[in-house]
């Protein structure tokens, strides 16, 4: 760490802990904000320049590094001005990297790193990961694009092992992660108002491969597989995952018996019906999580023993309750069509066809329901939908299928969606609205709430 001279673009929660980290070490450091009265601004510690209302251009100039952090544009013309100028732009995580790394070779030790990105599921198998490393005893530090700012995992003392969840908006400013095990968990269509299309976007989450030891694939999705194998170096151990037995993987799922059964090559590892969480993608988020584990040499009786008592995160296709023979499922942390396709697929694999009522709606972000469609026809019973872009989201499902007009539902509000949902013929209830939320809650977890509420009312 040789500059001397730190700005921090963005004061959220990782750009603080960056500040906090930079200063404690001894470094110049400063402090930039378009808004001009940051919450955490009355957090900074004494001696940090600061500069709100607008992001600081000459500040970017003067430093010899730029911390920025993930919620911040690059494409501003101060970043980019500091770029071309040969200001070195990295993320917080990066910083971590670095830091952890000079850490270790101090102490002649290693701290493994697993690295996990994906459209979907990625806070899932995080804490997954996690929580299956704490039960085999091991000290770890989980954080990243969860909860915790990676920074922050730097004060665990006697640190054995790291699990970092990663956005695209980190990874664009990680450079050779070297992580011991990666992994993309899938890919949809997500934050392209920010990325230059999806080969950008895409390009942006292959980053969490550079120079990493081994990686983990699913073989579901073969575009996606070739595009991880194609960047990786030669010398990176590649374990598979896959949802049918008769694609050669490492980890599977497979049918015995008329159960499903999770598997390690030809070895049953553990019956489906054993697990908490339900739905095929769950399914797949626990293999991939043995997988990441095993890579790192976690004990598979701890990984199993967490798989089984392991109840998913709240609104993250989150089981809520049976009311009068209908399950209630609370995804509303599904904000595009990727992650309401893999609910819907997910649990209409498990209840059966035309089983599901689905809610939708909310702010589309540009999105084009259409891709919901055959989905939609072969899961749901009825579709109700809400929020600002209701109407949009019926007109591309009836572009594709007009014959579904009489399970659509134009409902306007949660409220009333859940009430004609519990009473359709259904026999599960998903809230995956595969849209934003702030046309009528604060955030995704507000509207989460608001669906577990009514379903306890019910």
């Amino acid at each position: 760490m040789n500059a001397q001279r730190y700005t921090v673009i963005g004061l959220g929660g990782s750009g603080l802990s960056a500040v906090n980290f930079l200063a404690a070490q001894g470094h110049q450091v400063a402090v930039t904000d378009q808004n001009p009265a940051p919450a955490l601004a009355d957090k900074l510690p004494s001696g940090v320049m600061r500069a709100f209302g607008a992001i600081d251009g000459q500040m970017l100039l003067d430093s010899d590094c730029i911390i920025i952090s993930p919620g911040v544009d690059p494409r501003i013309k101060a970043v980019v001005d500091a770029k071309q100028a040969g200001v070195r732009v990295i993320s917080d995580v990066q910083l971590f990297i670095e830091t952890l790394k000079e850490i270790d070779q101090k102490q002649a030790k290693h701290t493994p790193i697993i690295a996990i990105t994906g459209s979907n599921a990625k806070s899932t198998v995080t804490t997954l990961v996690g929580q299956m490393a704490a039960n085999a005893g091991v000290v770890v530090g989980v954080g990243g694009n969860i909860g915790t700012p990676a920074l922050e995992l730097l004060t665990i003392a006697g640190l054995q092992m790291v699990v970092l969840e990663l956005s695209s908006f980190q990874l664009e400013h990680i450079y050779d992660l070297s992580a011991d095990v990666a992994t993309v968990l899938n890919i949809s269509a997500d934050h392209l108002d920010r990325h230059d299309g999806m080969a950008d976007y895409l390009a942006q989450k292959l980053k969490i491969f550079e120079g990493a030891k081994a990686a983990v694939i699913c073989q579901d999705d073969a575009t996606l597989a070739k595009e991880c194998q194609q960047s990786l170096t030669k010398v990176a151990k590649i374990i598979t995952t896959a949802s049918q037995s008769d694609q050669p993987a490492d980890f599977s799922l497979a049918q015995m018996a008329g159960e499903l059964v999770l598997c390690h090559g030809q070895e049953v590892l553990l019956n489906a019906n054993r697990l908490k969480v339900k739905g095929k993608h769950n399914l797949l988020n626990a293999l991939s999580a043995l997988a990441l584990g095993q890579a790192v040499g976690l004990p598979m009786t701890a990984m199993l023993d967490t798989l089984v008592n392991f109840k998913g995160l709240p609104h993250r296709c989150e089981y809520v309750d049976e009311v009068a023979g209908k399950a209630y499922f609370n995804d509303s942390k599904g904000t595009n069509i990727g992650s309401t396709l893999a609910a819907i697929d997910g649990l209409g694999v498990v209840y059966g066809e035309q089983s599901l009522a689905l809610i939708l709606g909310g702010q589309g972000k540009g999105q084009d329901f259409g891709q919901l469609a055959d989905e939609v026809y072969r899961w749901a019973n009825g579709v109700y939908l809400i929020g600002a872009d209701a109407a949009l989201i019926e007109q591309d499902l009836l572009g594709k299928y007009p014959n579904l007009a009489d399970r659509l539902h134009q409902v306007a509000i949660l409220d009333k969606a859940v009430v004609l949902a519990s009473q359709s013929d259904a026999k599960a209830v998903l809230l995956s609205p595969a849209c934003a939320s702030l046309d009528q809650f604060k955030n995704y977890g507000e509207r989460g709430d608001r669906f577990v509420e009514l379903v306890k009312s019910l």
